[in-house]
């Protein structure tokens, strides 16, 4: 199922868009685009997919999805019945990375910013106390103009960056995201394993890139992941997984070897540990009415 590229261009005066949504349910299409999005769900239910992520949505959620993420809200079935007077609901935000100019968020004001925009690469979302306070910040960008509606939209971000519990939604493997932690020896494995998880990476190869030997390298990965190195990278490959699996170019036993599983059994029962769904059931679900 290949993700449709939806493009929206901004009004002549302004830098972002803002909009309040409302109609009998949400667009049903796979889709992604170019701006990272803010979106605060007003009122509806339904099944959320943003990249590998698939979770049941409720009015008061509050999600942050970066460019060129795929993603979907499907409405549960009572919103498409012919006599359902049900809404669905949302207040967005839609900005480009570079809104406020190519090189703004590079300045060290802007670090936590630029962190956030980073990590939706994945997909956010916040918790309920987060989301309330960003829906009437969203309100009043809305109804904003000017360099008042700019101001708005960076205190906004910067409140989510430093003050928001949230949550990541599509795994690493998925989106890929550019992580950098600030330790060259973390940072060096986590290059290295993107670079090579469709081969077969021994603990001996992965600690030399650290320059460990095996039994620190595994003290020293757990200390600053909190998770073991073989975790880590069943993440990586299942996430890669999920993306091909959508893609529909391969069948289902060459997603496992493409993505560095040495067998379809091991493939099925690592994909199940972690999506809590065998391959065949991820695809069911992301199947969409056309």
């Amino acid at each position: 199922m290949k993700a449709k590229l939806l493009e929206r261009r901004n009004p002549f005066d302004k830098s972002f868009n803002s909009a309040i949504h409302s109609y009998p349910h949400f667009l049903n299409i796979w889709h992604y685009h170019s701006e990272l999005e803010l979106v605060y769900i007003l009122s509806s239910t339904g099944t959320r997919f943003i990249g590998d992520s698939i979770k049941p949505f409720e009015s008061g959620e509050l999600v942050l999805i970066g460019e060129g993420l795929p993603h979907m809200w499907q409405n549960d079935p009572v919103y498409f019945e012919k006599d359902s007077k049900l809404k669905a609901e949302a207040i967005t935000l839609h900005f480009r990375k570079d809104f406020g100019g190519k090189e703004f968020l590079e300045m060290t004001e802007m670090h936590q910013i630029q962190q956030l925009i980073e990590m939706a690469a994945q997909g956010i979302v916040f918790n309920k106390e987060t989301a309330e306070e960003a829906k009437e910040a969203m309100l009043s960008i809305h109804q904003s103009d000017g360099f008042e509606r700019m101001i708005a939209l960076l205190q906004l971000l910067h409140k989510l960056a430093t003050q928001g519990e949230f949550q990541l939604l599509s795994t690493k493997g998925f989106s890929n995201p550019a992580e950098k932690t600030g330790d060259l020896r973390i940072d060096k494995v986590y290059a290295y394993t993107f670079n090579n998880f469709r081969k077969n990476i021994t603990l001996e190869e992965v600690a030399d890139v650290a320059n460990l030997n095996p039994t620190a390298f595994c003290r020293f990965f757990k200390k600053h992941t909190k998770k073991n190195y073989s975790k880590f990278l069943n993440e990586i490959r299942i996430g890669y997984a999920c993306k091909l699996l959508l893609e529909e170019r391969l069948n289902i036993s060459e997603v496992g070897y493409e993505s560095g599983f040495n067998n379809l059994s091991n493939f099925n029962r690592q994909f199940k540990n972690m999506m809590s769904l065998s391959p065949s059931q991820f695809l069911l679900r992301h199947q969409v009415k056309k």
